[in-house]
């Protein structure tokens, strides 16, 4: 996709895949002002309950179905992009429609509104989980909606395998391939903690190579990637806040959850600025609340240093976003054909997909009371049986966990 400007209006021109040129026409500054982009972004970000599938749908349903900003296919194509991009896919789909119809400053503001809703929305509720001594009714909420993010896990992973199974081909080579990049993935998520990324970047790399019986360019870049996610734990304090969101926000290939693992270890095991418990009931946070997943960095950043390393970890984990798209939204047709970008995410996004199914295990090894296997059972019929939402098996979870703690079960 290429971008200029013409009389006052954005021209955009868009190659499909069989190369046929389509352009259309968005007035810049007056057909859709900041204020348009503030209301609507702001209000999708209000009511995006329910993860990347609803705001997908409500970007879709604003700027294709009701203004007509962009064609459907201009959309589809913008979902194609943010998929291979690291980051929270959603959050970069808004940025990028923003982006699309309102330039660089429709960019900023757009994504910011999108994100605050749900991030205020968040941080309260991190003050009141997290409190000293939170009362009965809450504690068990959040152990009964922790209970569910294990399954909730698993449903993410399943709900990403039909696409990415199909992209491998009908080969055997391919799919033998997708099977080990998954499995490497699933066993990464489940025991290599801050190494996982490493795994997925070698299973990239490794397909790299394949499909070009030698050593790719890519290849040559991994220094650039493999020392972030290696490097030792920065300091403590707003220093290691910053750190964590940094890795959150730049290395989350394949979604939100599969930069899980890598964000458990360091808030539990290497700062013990949460327990395992605490941490599941930021996960579920990160579920129920308007928004993408990453947004569960900032309950890990107020847990370390309050309302004001809530905020850090947030501005630092979501800057990678913004970054990405208005440096490469003007290419992304290009890189979206670029078979090098196409082969490292024929390795690692499959690799992503079983680090998210790995994932499963150090989450449920963080339940400590029966009664939370009996809901993590519930919420995996709900979830993998009857394939229906993740915020009612969340808010489920939540309200048998304060039955459960009414009744006198253990829930801290």
């Amino acid at each position: 996709m290429m971008s200029t400007y013409v009389d006052g209006a954005m021209l955009s021109t868009f190659i499909d895949d069989s190369g046929v040129a389509t352009v259309s026409r968005v007035a810049a500054g007056c057909r859709v002002g900041l204020g348009t982009i503030a209301r609507e972004w702001a209000r999708i970000g209000v009511i995006g309950f329910g993860g990347p599938p609803a705001h997908i749908n409500l970007l879709r349903r604003l700027c294709v179905d009701q203004r007509g900003w962009l064609s459907a296919d201009e959309f589809e194509d913008g979902v194609a992009a943010v998929n291979l991009l690291p980051g929270p896919a959603s959050t970069q789909l808004a940025i990028f429609c923003a982006w699309r119809v309102a330039g660089p400053a429709g960019a900023v503001l757009g994504g910011a509104c999108f994100i605050l809703p749900g991030l205020v929305v968040i941080l309260a509720l991190a003050a009141v989980f997290l409190a000293r001594r939170p009362p009965l009714l809450i504690t068990g909420a959040a152990a009964g909606a922790g209970a569910a993010v294990p399954a909730v896990a698993a449903a993410a992973a399943l709900s990403l395998v039909p696409d990415s199974w199909r992209r491998a081909g009908e080969r055997t080579g391919p799919r033998l391939r997708w099977a080990s990049y998954a499995t490497g993935g699933a066993l990464a998520g489940a025991l290599a903690g801050p190494f996982l990324v490493l795994v997925m970047a070698a299973c990239g790399l490794f397909e790299v190579a394949i499909r070009a019986r030698g050593v790719s360019p890519l290849a040559r870049r991994r220094p650039a990637m493999l020392p972030l996610a290696a490097a030792p734990p920065a300091v403590g304090g707003l220093l290691a806040v910053a750190w964590v969101a940094v890795k959150v926000g730049a290395l989350s290939y394949g979604g939100g959850f599969v930069i899980v693992p890598l964000m458990q270890r360091d808030a539990v095991t290497t700062y013990h600025w949460m327990t395992g418990a605490q941490f599941l009931s930021a996960v579920a946070l990160g579920q129920v609340t308007p928004g993408p997943v990453v947004q569960t960095v900032a309950v890990v950043g107020y847990a370390a240093a309050g309302i004001g390393g809530g905020l850090l970890a947030a501005m630092i984990a979501f800057t990678p976003s913004f970054c990405f798209v208005l440096a490469g939204a003007p290419r992304f047709a290009s890189i979206r054909r670029n078979p090098r970008v196409q082969a490292f995410l024929a390795g690692a996004g499959p690799a992503a997909i079983g680090a998210i199914a790995g994932s499963t295990v150090p989450l449920g090894l963080e339940l400590a009371h029966l009664w939370q296997l009996a809901v993590l059972g519930l919420a995996a019929i709900w979830l993998l049986g009857l394939r229906r939402g993740v915020v009612t098996a969340i808010v489920g979870s939540g309200i048998i966990g304060m039955i459960a703690a009414l009744a006198g079960a253990p829930v801290g």
